[in-house]
Order: C-alpha cells, then sequence, then structure tokens
C-alpha cells in the first residue's frame, strides 16, 4: 500500500484559481472563441476586426495610429494590415507629407462590412448573461486596470 500523499499547497505558492492574470487570461481565450465564431461569417479574425472597428471609428489613420489604439507596435500589426490589404478590406498608401508615413483606408469593401459588425454587440451581450450594466461596469474597472497596469510599467 502507498502511503505517499499529496502534500497540501503552502500558501505562499499562489493557486491558479486564485490569480487574477489567470482569470483575464481564461476570459480573454473564452471570448475570443466566441468572436471567431461570430466573425467567421464576415471572414474576419479577431484581429481583424479590431483594425476594422479603428478604421469604421476614424478612416485613414496612419499605421501608428492605429497601433496606439490597439497596443500593438508596427511590427505586429504591418503583417496584419498586409493581409488585409491582400483580402480587398483596406489600402496602405504613403503619405503625400512623409513617405514613411503609412495610411491606412477602408475599401468599399471593408467599409460595408461595418452594417453586419453592428449585429455582433447583442449576441456578445447574449453570450455573457450579463445586463448591459453589468457589462459596462466590467468594461470600466477593466480600462482603469489597464491604466494602473500601464503606468506601473
Amino acid at each position: 500500500m502507498d502511503t505517499k500523499t499529496t502534500p497540501a499547497p503552502s500558501a505562499a505558492v499562489p493557486q491558479l484559481d486564485g490569480q487574477l492574470c489567470f482569470a483575464l487570461y481564461s476570459t480573454s481565450l473564452a471570448m475570443s472563441k466566441l468572436y471567431r465564431k461570430l466573425l467567421r461569417g464576415l471572414g474576419l479574425t479577431y484581429s481583424q476586426y479590431l483594425v476594422m472597428m479603428v478604421l469604421w471609428e476614424k478612416n485613414e489613420l496612419t499605421v501608428s495610429e492605429v497601433g496606439e489604439r490597439l497596443f500593438l507596435d508596427s511590427a505586429t500589426l504591418t503583417p496584419l494590415l498586409k493581409r488585409m490589404e491582400q483580402a480587398e478590406l483596406l489600402t496602405r498608401t504613403r503619405a503625400a507629407s512623409d513617405e514613411r508615413q503609412v495610411i491606412i483606408s477602408l475599401t468599399p469593401h471593408g467599409d460595408a462590412l461595418r452594417h453586419e459588425a453592428a449585429k455582433l454587440p447583442p449576441s456578445i451581450l447574449q453570450a455573457t448573461k450579463c445586463t448591459l450594466d453589468e457589462v459596462v461596469g466590467m468594461k470600466q474597472q477593466l480600462d482603469a486596470l489597464r491604466a494602473s497596469l500601464m503606468s506601473a510599467n
């Protein structure tokens, strides 16, 4: 008979389920999975959807402006934008005033997706099983948390 037992976790050892970072990470994975399913009909990935939302708010932005909104650097963003240009969702053109800057603009096809994308938020809200006020409150808390963490770095 094996008398070995698993030792009780030490209070000093962080437990996975007690970690805020894991709750955020696993929730982000679940949210991404939901969006992936909903975005399939639009032919967009989640990352592409984020870029499109930025451009639907304000078209004709520089790569750096899009990156600032999405907290992405140009090395991460550029390959994504190239694939989106190949899919005829947007165009990339050099700025006349400064050829180092690349202007990102929606194509008619990219702009037309805005109307289909408007159908997503009600589906997301329904999937959360939260009220609109609860979701707004969570978003405000997460925005404040992100701001705190970014100012700490």
